[in-house]
């Protein structure tokens, strides 16, 4: 089927935004080198085995990490608590027990895992699909947990945040 050529990408861009997202921090690890960016597309794949989908954009540090590190970590953050993500659209800065004044901890992929995350995921990478300007990771869920249950997990629509639709030059 041919693509729409009338289609406009400010439509693509409202239309794409409208896609309820959870917001979180992806950590990565290559070495003794880790990042964490902030993420909106993260998705579910399978049951069995429990799969995790992220989107990562191909130029991006934590791109290379999880390629070369083979893992990564999806970390849940309070909706109330979105002040974090901003600090995170750049790479991260390493203190060590910190990324970004965040603590962080190795989950058992060796990926970082932050403390004051309210859930997490830790995640083997079984295939990547670079997909145009993205590219698919899935992970296997490997470890998990819930660390505060009674808050709700941040997703786009608790910022202003937008992410998606067409490229901006």
């Amino acid at each position: 089927m041919p693509v729409n050529e009338s289609l406009e990408n400010e439509i693509i861009n409202r239309v794409t935004w409208k896609i309820p997202n959870a917001l979180a921090l992806v950590g990565s690890r290559a070495g003794d080198e880790r990042n964490a960016m902030t993420t909106s597309w993260i998705t579910q794949l399978s049951m069995e085995p429990v799969l995790i989908g992220i989107g990562v954009d191909n130029s991006a540090v934590t791109h290379r990490l999880i390629s070369d590190g083979g893992s990564f970590t999806v970390n849940l953050w309070d909706s109330q608590d979105t002040r974090v993500f901003v600090k995170f659209s750049k790479p991260a800065r390493d203190d060590g027990d910190t990324l970004n004044g965040r603590p962080v901890r190795a989950g058992l992929s060796g990926a970082p895992i932050f403390t004051e995350a309210i859930a997490w995921m830790d995640c083997e990478v079984r295939q990547a699909l670079d997909l145009g300007t993205h590219t698919l990771f899935i992970g296997e869920l490997v470890d998990a947990a819930i660390v505060d249950d009674t808050k709700r997990s941040a997703s786009m629509d608790d910022t202003r945040m937008k992410y998606g639709g067409t490229k901006r030059h």
